[in-house]
């Protein structure tokens, strides 16, 4: 019998270790049928997700540690734990880790999910890959990403 169920353990998922984050898949595509997915993400003290959005994606961020500055739709807040910002389809957002933060944690979903299969492709492309602009034009697009810039002046 199958399981119908999932159980992950702290410091268990799928993870990717990047240079600025590392990302752990508590619950994947595959375990919603595609309606969700919810990680984990350390993010590193150089931190910094440049200005992008979603067109059929909502992500919802919940802090757990550190505190990230996050500008949505042209404003600039920081959350500390017990933060939760819910940013809908369509809406313009980046994030970095706070001016002389050490780092920090947080929950994200994003639905539906995507994200998490996103993560696989980039784990298995090379340097040559991630320095060609066509190619990540192409990957950003199949998981709706729609890069708008970098991180906006304060």
């Amino acid at each position: 019998m199958t399981k119908r169920f999932s159980f992950v353990p702290p410091g268990g998922g799928t993870n990717y270790d990047w240079a600025a984050d590392h990302t752990f898949v508590k619950v994947s595509a595959a375990d919603t049928g595609g309606h969700y997915t919810l990680m984990e993400d350390n993010l590193k003290a150089h931190f910094a997700l440049g200005l992008h959005m979603h067109r059929h994606h909502a992500e919802t961020f919940y802090i757990l540690d550190g505190t990230i500055d996050f500008y949505i739709d042209g404003e600039w807040m920081s959350a500390t734990p017990g933060t939760c910002i819910h940013i809908p389809p369509g809406v313009p957002h980046a994030c970095v880790i706070a001016e002389g933060g050490e780092g920090g944690r947080m929950l994200m979903i994003y639905q539906p999910s995507g994200f998490d299969q996103f993560l696989a492709e980039m784990a298995l492309m090379t340097e040559a890959d991630f320095a060609d602009p066509a190619k990540m034009q192409a990957l950003n697009e199949n998981y709706d990403i729609i890069q708008l810039g970098g991180v906006p002046e304060r």
